[in-house]
């Protein structure tokens, strides 16, 4: 049950986070969080744990959370300012694969102890990460996009703009994160894994961006609240 805990209590402590991110900071804070996540994300992906009986990558909840920023700033912000979170985590992205894969071409010191364990780490995640920066671009921009679109049809149908923000959340979200998980686990773990693995890792990461998408709900309604208080 430890595995199940930990990964429950990472929800609540990112999605909190995010809203005190939101809180303190406004824009700058999702930001600041879009990126921080998606360079932590691109190392958790590496691991692998069984948790609700599933196999999964430790990455999910992260990830998620990126959804959960731009579904916040775009309801709360506009289209522009979601957008720019995307390409802000993309940027983050590039920085940090250039970054670390620099780190391996040192000669280490004779005294070093780290090297071996850092190769280790970071030898792998130039494909993690150069495939989470294509998904990710392609999987975020879609969303913000047909976030935008939801919320022009329920306004055309109800004539309020403010009704249904748990519709286009979670219809956003979830088509969204069906595109960022399969092409994730190809681009990622093809030829890594045999077949059984892959579906294992792409049926038990969409439960999870599932949970975490129903979950961030109450999220997106309470950042609303918090940015209606300062326009007043």
């Amino acid at each position: 049950m430890i595995n199940e805990l930990l990964l429950m209590g990472s929800v609540v402590f990112i999605y909190g986070m995010a809203l005190l991110g939101y809180k303190l900071f406004g824009k700058t804070g999702l930001y600041c969080l879009s990126a921080a996540a998606t360079i932590l994300a691109n190392i958790e992906v590496v691991l692998l744990i069984n948790a609700f009986g599933m196999e999964q990558t430790l990455g999910n909840v992260l990830f998620a959370v990126t959804f959960l920023i731009t579904d916040i700033l775009s309801e709360c912000e506009g289209k522009k300012a979601a957008n720019k979170a995307v390409l802000t985590g993309v940027f983050a992205s590039v920085f940090f694969l250039l970054l670390s894969q620099s780190w391996l071409l040192y000669t280490p010191s004779p005294n070093d102890g780290m090297m071996d364990s850092v190769s280790a780490v970071f030898s792998n995640t130039p494909r993690m990460i150069i495939s989470s920066l294509v998904v990710y671009a392609i999987s975020q921009l879609f969303d913000v996009w047909l976030y935008h679109k939801w919320w022009k049809l329920t306004e055309s149908k109800t004539g309020d703009k403010r009704r249904f923000l748990w519709l286009r959340n979670n219809a956003s979200t979830l088509i969204s994160q069906i595109i960022n998980t399969a092409l994730f686990t190809l681009f990622a773990f093809w030829g890594t894994y045999d077949v059984s693995t892959l579906i294992a890792i792409f049926c038990s990461s969409y439960v999870i961006y599932v949970f975490t998408s129903l979950l961030d709900t109450p999220v997106v309604y309470l950042a609303r609240k918090i940015h209606d208080k300062k326009a007043v």
